[in-house]
């Protein structure tokens, strides 16, 4: 199989897996949100500190203990990715999954404004069209709900803050996971212990299964991350982006057919607006990707002197 082919496949993968991350997460009730979360960063610390020493990936951690300066940015990070996650969870937990779905569609045109106030990047034509399509479809979404969807909203910003965050760090999947959870370790060992303390802990009390699940989360966490991770370095951006489309239309399905959640008509037409400024960001992104491919095979203009002794 070639390295693009696999590259696909493990895009799909990692996708496929978030996608159907609801149906997980419905089954650790009665757990609540936080008691997840919780547990989401234990077994997560734990499980990827497993996979580094297998693949013997602990030289890149070691050179970010020489960056004290660091710690800020990796702390943040860290918090960005608990809010994110938490919403998540509570989202799912509350029959919510659409909302949650919608928020991931919306995450790549929150990712362009984010450039736009905090980078300071310019806007395309079709970047400025499809936002604008997006506030639409919010607007549109807001009055059919009776409420901001706050959900969605969270789950976007956070996610598309992280990114930001991310990309100042560098570091890999499983070094990252294993930083920002480590984190994040201590406040919910604590948070697990004052549980314990008040017999509120659902760990190892709802049942044997129930437990094994609570401690797959780890698991759960890391190997869509790790499969993301292959496919990142091995296919092109643009069909990466087309890949992060899979993952909310499988968690819409999921609210919708499997835990039969409302779509009534103008919740659907705000995700027909949704959809419809996708198409629009994604043709602007694939046609700009080209254009920019187109440019560098083009030769390199000569140089005046150049020609000026060739005439």
């Amino acid at each position: 199989m070639s390295q693009s082919r696999l590259g696909y496949l493990y895009g799909l993968c990692a996708y496929g897996l978030w996608g159907f991350m609801p149906l997980y997460i419905k089954l650790l009730q009665p757990t609540g949100a936080v008691e997840v979360l919780a547990h989401r960063v234990i077994w997560s610390v734990l499980f990827v500190a497993v996979v580094l020493c297998v693949v013997r990936g602990w030289r890149a951690l070691w050179r970010l203990a020489g960056r004290p300066a660091a710690l800020g940015v990796i702390t943040l990070a860290a918090t960005l990715l608990a809010l994110n996650w938490g919403t998540y969870i509570y989202g799912v937990n509350s029959d919510r999954v659409v909302e949650t779905a919608l928020g991931y569609f919306i995450t790549p045109l929150v990712v362009v404004l984010l450039g736009v106030g905090v980078l300071g990047e310019r806007l395309r034509a079709g970047q400025w069209i499809a936002v604008g399509i997006g506030a639409v479809a919010v607007a549109v979404l807001t009055i059919d709900y009776g409420r901001v969807p706050y959900i969605a909203l969270t789950l976007a910003l956070s996610f598309g803050a992280y990114g930001l965050v991310k990309k100042r760090l560098g570091l890999p999947a499983a070094q990252g996971l294993f930083v920002e959870s480590a984190v994040l370790a201590l406040p919910a060992l604590g948070y697990l212990g004052w549980l314990a303390w008040r017999a509120e802990s659902t760990f190892l009390a709802v049942s044997p299964g129930h437990t094994l699940l609570l401690m797959a989360a780890g698991a759960v966490t890391a190997i869509p991350l790790l499969f993301f991770a292959g496919a990142a370095n091995r296919i092109p951006l643009t069909g990466l982006g087309m890949l992060q489309y899979l993952a909310p239309i499988l968690q819409l399905g999921c609210g919708v057919l499997i835990f039969h959640e409302p779509m009534p008509p103008a919740r659907l037409a705000g995700f027909g607006l949704v959809w419809v400024a996708l198409t629009v960001f994604t043709i602007d992104a694939v046609r700009n990707a080209r254009g920019r491919a187109a440019a560098e095979l083009l030769p390199p203009a000569p140089e005046p002197a150049a020609t000026a002794a060739r005439s």
